[in-house]
């Protein structure tokens, strides 16, 4: 009897880990899995040090999942399904990630100060970027799974700190939301489902700084890719890009083959498909 109230604890506590947002992969949630075209998560960043998957919740359920570094504390990449917009407006709150800061917490996704009074006197930002940080910094909070390509509320889902990175301003509110605006209407046009990977790649030593801490990393590119498929599942489209993170302010479009040559010079282990049968 013993020996099985112990299973049982042991069960539950596994359980109560894994229907949180931090998960130890994609595969295991039905619901986080579906991110991905066929199931294929891409191998590229899944040897970063202290990288966490996050199945993003919101009102407790998952709109997007996002692969995470916690010492540069911006995301290796999100995986999402476009949603057309339905308005709604911008979400005015910037949310953290509980279990990044306690993997007992719950995995809803919340804002900083209600944290704070839940758990008063906590430190939240030791595996995750603050909205402070962000403050007076200079650069945007550049969502990479952007707000526009979702309806509401996987739209509000996407103000959460561990989709955005420190963008430049100019890139942010021009070239790059330039590109995501022509995304979506070749979405709408072409695709019956559009599957989207955006990630950055970190900078060699470019952080904000606070109080001399280094606390988030400056990206040097921001990149995306996607897999468009039609009512039968089957690819019709793909293609890719890549901005340099500064006022150049410009985005190049890939192909994805492009795209996997342009992630392997920044990784020692094949990058490999970004989709299944990359989109083919």
């Amino acid at each position: 009897m013993q020996t099985f109230a112990a299973l049982g604890v042991i069960i539950g506590s596994f359980l109560a880990l894994t229907e949180g947002d931090v998960v130890s992969n994609f595969q295991n949630e039905p619901d986080c899995i579906k991110f991905f075209y066929e199931g294929k998560v891409p191998q590229w960043g899944s040897t970063t040090s202290g990288a966490v998957r996050l199945c993003q919740r919101f009102q407790n359920t998952y709109h997007f999942a996002t692969l995470y570094d916690t010492y540069n504390r911006i995301a290796v990449y999100s995986a999402y399904i476009f949603g057309p917009s339905n308005g709604g407006g911008r979400e005015t709150r910037w949310f953290v990630e509980p279990q990044l800061v306690n993997q007992n917490w719950g995995g809803e996704m919340k804002e900083g100060f209600v944290l704070e009074k839940e758990h008063p006197g906590v430190y939240q930002g030791d595996r995750q970027a603050l909205n402070e940080d962000y403050t007076k910094s200079g650069f945007d909070r550049g969502h990479l799974n952007p707000n526009g390509h979702h309806a509401v509320p996987s739209r509000n889902a996407t103000f959460t700190l561990t989709n955005v990175v420190p963008q430049n301003p100019k890139l942010n509110q021009n070239a790059w939301a330039n590109h995501e605006s022509n995304l979506a209407r070749i979405f709408k046009a072409q695709c019956d489902k559009a599957y989207v990977l955006v990630g950055a790649i970190p900078s060699a030593g470019n952080w904000i700084i606070k109080n001399n801490v280094e606390r988030v990393n400056i990206p040097e590119y921001m990149w995306n890719a996607y897999c468009c498929v039609n009512s039968n599942g089957v690819p019709v489209r793909s293609g890719a890009a890549i901005a340099l993170n500064t006022d150049q302010n410009s985005v190049e479009e890939y192909t994805l083959s492009e795209i996997v040559e342009f992630l392997q010079r920044f990784s020692n282990t094949p990058v490999g498909e970004l989709f299944y049968n990359q989109c083919q």
